[in-house]
């Protein structure tokens, strides 16, 4: 892939394929222990075998302390939902528009209903440090016009 592609890149290039997924019910004294042995900052939280929602390791920090929730609260509890998704065949640069917007650090990847990856903020980090400066103002450019379309009396 040319550097200069980087407007055909897409979610699928950069995601990470590996994604932990649990069931609604278990606690999130078992959900943070997963995610410590497994090294993940998140986890997909399922119900009849359908996505529902995303556990962050942000989600313990604020949630939990912040409620003083018990260790055997179900990781319904705490999950953001509804689960906000993406298919991984968008381009990053809407990815990052749409993380941007929702304030979203970490984005699922779903294909035909299963999660097949993760997209998280430092993904697009790392994506935009390789990018040359071709990318970088065409990014500027598609931003300034997005923001220029809210306000247009001509919509």
């Amino acid at each position: 892939m040319k550097m200069t592609d980087a407007d055909k890149i897409t979610v699928r290039d950069i995601m990470t394929k590996s994604v932990i997924a649990v069931d609604s019910t278990i606690t999130v004294n078992e959900a943070a222990k997963l995610m410590e042995d497994v090294k993940v900052g998140a986890i997909i939280v399922m119900e009849n075998n359908t996505p529902v929602g995303i556990i962050t390791d942000r989600d313990f920090a604020v949630k939990i302390v912040a409620h003083a929730y018990q260790i055997t609260t179900p990781v319904k509890q705490i999950m953001s939902t509804p689960l906000i998704a993406i298919g991984p065949d968008e381009s990053v640069w809407m990815v990052a528009d749409l993380m941007y917007t929702r304030g979203i650090r970490k984005l699922p990847i779903i294909e035909d209903d299963k999660v097949i990856g993760i997209i998280t903020a430092t993904d697009l980090v790392n994506r935009l440090a390789i990018s040359t400066d071709e990318d970088i103002r065409k990014m500027y450019h598609e931003s300034v016009i997005k923001v220029y379309k809210q306000y247009s009396p001509y919509n």
